[in-house]
């Protein structure tokens, strides 16, 4: 079984855009009995809240149930447990590496696996207010890491 961890500042926004897009994507290729996952945030402002409304209307644009979802933090359990722990943006990036404690684990960005697209960050919608933007990127990313999941 392999395990996803999709991280962002506060687990509210993208992360659980990210994890009910790719539970979606992995449910029609017919692995979810193979693949995990889960989201989580770096900070701690949001916990136990639900995704945010523009998230919630992404996700039940796309059919897919996100009344379960409830912001938490990333832990070490996170870390030693999961295969790829993906965050949204550099500074996602930078504040997981410093939480790190297990050198097996894959730390990268959504959008290192879109060819042509690995430096680019996923905009915050919380602030930005372009829930659209951020689908568009998320949707392209999750699909990039199941093609590059199911490849290896």
């Amino acid at each position: 079984m392999v395990k996803v961890v999709f991280v962002c500042l506060g687990n509210i926004c993208r992360s659980p855009m990210a994890e009910g897009l790719f539970r979606k994507e992995v449910a029609e290729a017919g692995l979810t009995n193979e693949i995990k996952i889960d989201s989580a945030a770096t900070g701690t402002w949001n916990l136990g809240k639900p995704p945010h409304r523009g998230t919630q209307a992404v996700l039940k644009k796309h059919g897919v149930d996100y009344q379960g979802m409830r912001a938490r933090k990333i832990s070490d359990v996170d870390f030693n447990e999961a295969d790829f722990i993906i965050g949204m943006d550099q500074q996602n990036l930078a504040d997981l590496n410093a939480l790190n404690n297990n050198p097996d684990v894959i730390v990268r960005s959504l959008m290192s696996f879109v060819p042509g697209q690995e430096d680019k960050d996923i905009p915050d919608p919380y602030y930005t207010g372009d829930f659209d933007e951020t689908e568009r990127m998320v949707t392209e990313g999750v699909k990039a890491l199941l093609a590059y999941i199911t490849k290896k």
